[in-house]
Formats: C-alpha cells, structure tokens, sequence
C-alpha cells in the first residue's frame, strides 16, 4: 500500500518509508547463467569443438534466455512501476545512479579497446616490438590495407547517431510536457534511426576488405566499433519497449517512475 500524497512506501510493520524493498527475483540469476551459457557458446564455435549439427547449439541457448531474462524482468520493473506504484522518487534517485555507474562501467570498458588501439596508432615502429614493426611496416594503418574512408559511409553513420540523439531527447521533453502522440513519434523516430544504422553497419563490416584475425588493425576496428553497435543494438531494444510502452498509454510522467 502506498500513500498517494507523500509517494512514501508502507512496510508490513506499518511504518512509512520512502524505499522500494525488492521482493527476492530468480532474474539476476537466470541472467548470469544466461550471459554464462552465451559466453561458453560463443567460446566452443569459435575452437571447434562441438560437431558440426551442435556448433550454434549454445549460442542459441544462450541468446534465448537473455532474451527471456530480458522480457520477464522488464515485465516485473514495468509491474512495480505502474501497478505497485512503489518507484518512490528516492527510489527513482537509486535506479539514476544506478545508469550512471553502469555508464561508467561501459566508458571504462571501451577504454581498453581505445588503449590497444591507439597504442598500434600512436607507436606503430615500436622497436621494442618486432613483431608489430614487421606487421605496421612502421605505418599507420599497416599499408597493406585498404581502411574504410572516414567522410564516407562513418560520417553518415555519426549523423544518424546525432540525429537520434536529438530525436529522443525531443521525445523525453514531451514525456515531461505529457504530450502522448509527440512521445510515440520521438520514440519511433529514434527506434528507426538505430535500426538504420545498424543495418549501414552490417553493411561497412561486410564490404570491408579485412578481417578480424588480419592483425591489430582490424581487431582493434571490429572490437571496438563491433561493440559500439552491440551497445546501439541493446538501446534500441530498450526504446523499442519504451516506444510500445507509450503506444499502450503506459508512459506518462506519473507512471514513468511510477508516483504523482
């Protein structure tokens, strides 16, 4: 039970609190087992191991059961949002805080893959390192490669970023102002802008004239950008749910952290 004028939470013993008391959910644990199973997967294709009618077996199996940890545990968030109301807005302060130290996770993560490849860019005639010297030829980009032009396709790709960025930043103002017909435009207007550029992606990966095992080049490349779209892959996924959310009249300000 909730009191509807102070957003407070009621605990069994009857004392108001401001504090969402997460029921024990069997999700944290389906999702690492999930992520685990994806992993082993992943590692068993890519040595050869299982036989050739088995070899997507755990990869499958892994990306079914992040998805099922996915939809059940957005169902459940979406549950105490909405029905239980109980996303106080002190709780609401922890789920922010909560975003910005996975962003920080993620700013650091992708500062290792920047590390290795702006340590070939920047040192490519290491002598140290003979074995990078006879790979770079003391060059940058290695010269028997032919690299993707930057004002080309890339550049188009970063303008659709930005665009989206504004698109639902457009859509997050109207979220405030609850104006529903602008917010499912803003959405659906972004969850197409990162469909759009991941399919430029696929695109550039698969015209590309290296690969993924040529070396330091194109490993660095492939992680670092590979990952990048992983990561709009996932963003759009969660705008998409946003963006069916708001078509199903659930996404107004005071359901958004689920208080008045």
């Amino acid at each position: 039970m909730s009191n509807e004028h102070t957003g407070h939470q009621f605990t069994s013993s009857g004392i108001p609190q401001p504090y969402h008391l997460v029921r024990p959910s069997i999700w944290p644990l389906v999702g690492a087992m999930a992520g685990g199973t994806f992993v082993t997967g992943m590692i068993l294709y890519m040595h050869g191991i299982l036989p050739e009618s088995m070899k997507y077996a755990g990869i499958v199996a892994g990306v079914a059961l992040i998805l099922i940890t996915m939809f059940m545990w957005w169902k459940d968030m979406i549950h105490e949002a909405v029905v239980e109301r109980a996303h106080s807005p002190i709780a609401a302060i922890g789920l922010r805080y909560g975003m910005a130290l996975f962003i920080a996770s993620e700013v650091m993560f992708f500062v290792a893959f920047f590390w290795a490849f702006f340590d070939g860019a920047l040192f490519p005639h290491e002598a140290n390192q003979y074995l990078r010297l006879e790979y770079t030829k003391g060059m940058w980009p290695p010269p028997q490669f032919e690299t993707i032009a930057p004002f080309g396709l890339p550049l188009l790709m970063t303008m659709i970023l930005l665009l989206s960025g504004c698109t639902v930043t457009w859509a997050h103002h109207e979220i405030i102002e609850n104006n529903r017909g602008a917010i499912i435009k803003g959405l659906g207007i972004t969850c197409l802008l990162g469909l759009v550029f991941l399919a430029f992606q696929g695109f550039e990966y698969h015209h590309a004239e290296f690969h993924f095992k040529d070396g330091l080049y194109p490993s660095t490349f492939f992680m670092a950008t590979g990952f990048h779209g992983f990561h709009v892959f996932v963003g759009t996924v969660f705008l998409i749910v946003c963006w069916l959310r708001a078509k199903a009249g659930q996404f107004t300000p005071d359901r958004h952290f689920g208080f008045e």
